[in-house]
């Protein structure tokens, strides 16, 4: 009555150690990037910072605790804007809503362009024909323009740009899939899957799926890259929550006070920088990621 059990525990146990190794090789092939070690070094440096904004941030980004327009003192590191909140306050809690809002609405793209492009190459026909018609529509129109107004119907808040990101941003994940899918689903071990009475759904969950996961995975950190973009330049232009401070929210507020005109540089290049070091980071982590796993790129190396 106990080798049941027992069996299942000893596949735990040695599901478990393959999972072990698998990380061990990933993490030995991972740190022989010098630049993927820079990448994600800069990307643990703002997820510490965006963790730690209560015990770092000397004070309360929403809080007038100075004059206007203060310059960078021992009191106010990078001075103050033009209501006389703290700037580097605001640049430290920013990080919380940009990392946020690009991890989130690349993980909503993603969920919706691998669900579209599991669909459309597995069962082709009607499905794949109005799916990849809706896709193509997608991808010719303009992104920026098209975020503007879905913004404007649904409203400024966090949680709508995270929904418009998402929305808008999932057509190349949903191609890359679909071609995968295409070609994987010609191989022999799904067609004995199929030929055995295994039901489509588990085709594409425990045959297909994990062979598409990686690249998904590498395609999604370029994404979280377009997501921080995408919530700045929306910020920018004035459909950011105004009651969550963000980098591109702290860039709007700068150019509204005529930082740039005025030699004010603490108000507009901090989070400027900030936005390059993130978007660099996710680069470099998402290009090492490409050489690990795609197979033709690791030869190259």
């Amino acid at each position: 009555m106990t080798l049941g059990p027992r069996a299942t525990d000893s596949q735990l146990r040695e599901r478990f150690s393959t999972s072990a190794r698998r990380l061990k090789g990933f993490w030995a092939l991972y740190r022989m990037s010098r630049i993927g070690l820079l990448g994600l070094f800069l990307i643990s440096a703002f997820i510490i910072m965006a963790l730690a904004a209560p015990w770092i941030a000397p004070y309360d980004p929403r809080a007038l605790v100075g004059f206007p327009f203060q310059p960078p003192s021992g009191e106010h590191l990078l001075g103050t804007d033009q209501i006389g909140r703290d700037i580097f306050s605001m640049l430290i809690w920013g990080s919380r809503i940009s990392l946020l809002v690009g991890l989130l609405a690349s993980a909503t793209g993603v969920v919706i362009g691998t669900t579209v492009g599991l669909i459309s190459g597995y069962f082709r026909g009607l499905p794949d024909s109005i799916l990849m018609r809706i896709t193509d529509l997608l991808i010719t129109l303009p992104n920026l323009p098209l975020m503007l107004i879905l913004g404007a119907l649904i409203g400024r808040s966090m949680w709508n740009i995270i929904l418009v990101i998402g929305v808008t941003g999932w057509t190349s994940t949903a191609k890359m899939v679909r071609s995968q899918t295409l070609s994987i689903k010609e191989r022999p071990y799904v067609e004995a899957a199929r030929s055995i009475g295994a039901k489509d759904s588990q085709i594409l969950i425990r045959h297909i799926m994990p062979n598409v996961l990686p690249l998904v995975f590498a395609n999604a950190i370029v994404g979280i890259v377009d997501a921080i973009l995408a919530e700045s330049g929306l910020s920018f232009l004035g459909l950011g929550d105004p009651t969550k401070p963000s980098w591109g929210l702290l860039l709007r507020y700068s150019n509204e006070a005529g930082a740039l005109a005025t030699g004010r540089w603490w108000f507009i290049i901090p989070p400027g920088i900030c936005i390059m070091l993130v978007a660099i980071g996710f680069a470099f982590s998402s290009y090492s990621l490409d050489q690990i796993l795609n197979p033709r790129l690791r030869k190259r190396r």
